[in-house]
């Protein structure tokens, strides 16, 4: 059975979703990398017993039902989950949006660049919480 826990990605959009799968390809990232479109499937994927809790969650702020500062206020409040880090990726540049994050207790907060790789720099600050293969 295969110990390596997943990374719970919260994206809604196919494209920054590719371009993480992209970044993890070539950081050698051995973690399944699971998606969900928006926060209220995070909370489901979370909620199912069935499913392995994930070592790390990335959520973007702006997502269709449920955004990215309403599940991590959830996720946060409920003890079972508080723990895992949670990372903000978003192309949010809003200072209000920063300031809600660390104060609702993410571990950081990425800026999707244009470029893939000042993506791949930002990315990399998340390498203490995945598994690396040679």
């Amino acid at each position: 059975m295969n110990n390596i826990r997943p990374i719970l990605l919260a994206e809604d959009d196919h494209v920054d979703v590719m371009t993480v799968r992209r970044a993890f390809k070539q950081l050698n990232v051995l973690n399944e990398l699971i998606v969900a479109k928006n926060g209220e499937e995070v909370i489901g994927y979370l909620d199912d017993p069935q499913k392995p809790l994930p070592c790390l969650i990335i959520l973007d702020i702006n997502m269709p039902k449920m955004n990215g500062l309403e599940c991590l206020k959830i996720l946060k409040q409920r003890s079972v989950y508080k723990n895992i880090p949670v990372f903000m990726l978003s192309s949010s540049r809003e200072q209000q949006d920063v300031d809600s994050s660390f104060a609702r207790g993410i571990a950081g907060y990425i800026l999707k660049p244009i470029e893939f790789d000042e993506f791949l720099c930002s990315i990399k600050v998340l390498n203490s919480h995945w598994t690396v293969g040679s």
